[in-house]
């Protein structure tokens, strides 16, 4: 395994910025994650990486050395694309082997190394047959395997999830955490899926537009968010964000939103009659009867995912939705109490976290 570093990497494609003064750093084993929505950007600094294609500027270091001159057989790196890239006329055992026999390893090797990698995996029933034998989960097994078997420095993983269905890709998500824990070796993972972030990442890197909004833990992620792109990207369902102007009234600060009042003097906001962006986190949303106190708000619509239930919200212009537990009984139409934690507010200024 190797640690990887970018340091102001740009990539333009004709008038098309693709990557803009890219810099970050991935430890040697740690599962680094890149997420963002379509055209940000993550993909190409993949391709980057494994010398598919060359940045305009900046320098791409493993092991503290740059690479930019390697040719992408001797970066030793190992990449895993999303369409799996199976030779559909080769059994399993020979799409494993076949990077090592193009490295001239022998035979004995081979047969030892894609036996050990197959195992590990769970595919060794499946040495023997076809790609068009195989499921999809099946294929992209093969498909990791084969970058897998040659131990390469850095595995470089390209959304290699999207084409299994959601079921299966919940179980391929907890095999790959797994196999991680087991090789200990360094991933750089592409995905636009916020759950597998969050899930596989020990440090996930949230891009849009080619720029880096935040590098953190994903906990940290979820919790500070960096921006409201950050805040709004991270999180199901998506984060309540609505304007309120700053005011102190006899020696505390309040939020006044032009529905509602919040009481924020829990908070370090000594920036004058302001406004802000106001972000609040569903599940930082207690719903209750119209009596209970607090603000009160009709029910627009409950939407029931199974494990929990989530509760849309009107306060005049302002909607609000909360997430409740499953055996919570609201009706549509009906006025409820929301009481809201204050000290899980998310402010924003012009769009930065303050």
């Amino acid at each position: 395994m190797a640690s990887l570093k970018l340091e102001n990497v740009s990539k333009s494609f004709d008038r098309v910025l693709a990557l803009s003064g890219v810099n970050f750093h991935v430890e040697e084993g740690e599962f680094c994650v890149l997420l963002g929505p379509s055209g940000c950007g993550k993909s190409t600094l993949l391709e980057i990486v494994a010398g598919l294609i060359h940045q305009d500027e900046g320098t791409v270091y493993i092991d503290d050395r740059p690479i930019d001159d390697l040719s992408p057989r001797k970066r030793d790196v190992a990449m895993v694309f999303q369409n799996y890239a199976l030779y559909p006329h080769m059994t399993v055992a020979q799409n494993l082997g076949f990077g090592l026999r193009m490295r001239h390893v022998s035979k004995e090797m081979i047969k030892k190394s894609v036996v050990e990698t197959a195992r590990l995996l769970g595919i060794s029933e499946l040495l023997d047959r076809m790609p068009k034998e195989l499921s999809g989960g099946q294929k992209q097994r093969v498909a990791m395997g084969r970058a897998l078997v040659r131990r390469p420095k850095i595995f470089l993983l390209d959304e290699p999830l999207s084409n299994l269905d959601a079921r299966l890709r919940v179980n391929v998500r907890l095999e790959l955490k797994k196999l991680h824990k087991q090789i200990q070796t360094t991933i750089l993972y592409v995905t636009h899926d916020q759950v597998e972030a969050m899930t596989l990442g020990d440090k996930v890197i949230v891009m849009r537009e080619g720029k880096i909004h935040q590098i953190d833990r994903p906990e940290i992620i979820y919790n500070e968010p960096a921006d409201t792109f950050v805040a709004t990207f991270i999180g199901s369902p998506v984060i309540n964000l609505f304007k309120g102007t700053v005011l102190k009234k006899k020696g505390r600060f309040i939020l006044e939103t032009q529905d509602f009042t919040l009481d924020a003097d829990e908070h370090d906001l000594n920036v004058g009659n302001k406004e802000l962006e106001i972000g609040l986190r569903p599940e930082d949303i207690k719903v209750g009867l119209e009596d209970d106190g607090g603000l009160k708000a009709t029910v627009e619509m409950v939407t029931n995912v199974g494990s929990e239930k989530y509760v849309h919200t009107r306060i005049g212009s302002t909607s609000l939705t909360a997430r409740v537990e499953k055996e919570t009984s609201i009706t549509t139409g009906g006025v409820v109490s929301l009481g809201i934690d204050t000290s899980k507010l998310h402010l924003f200024d012009g769009g930065k976290r303050i």
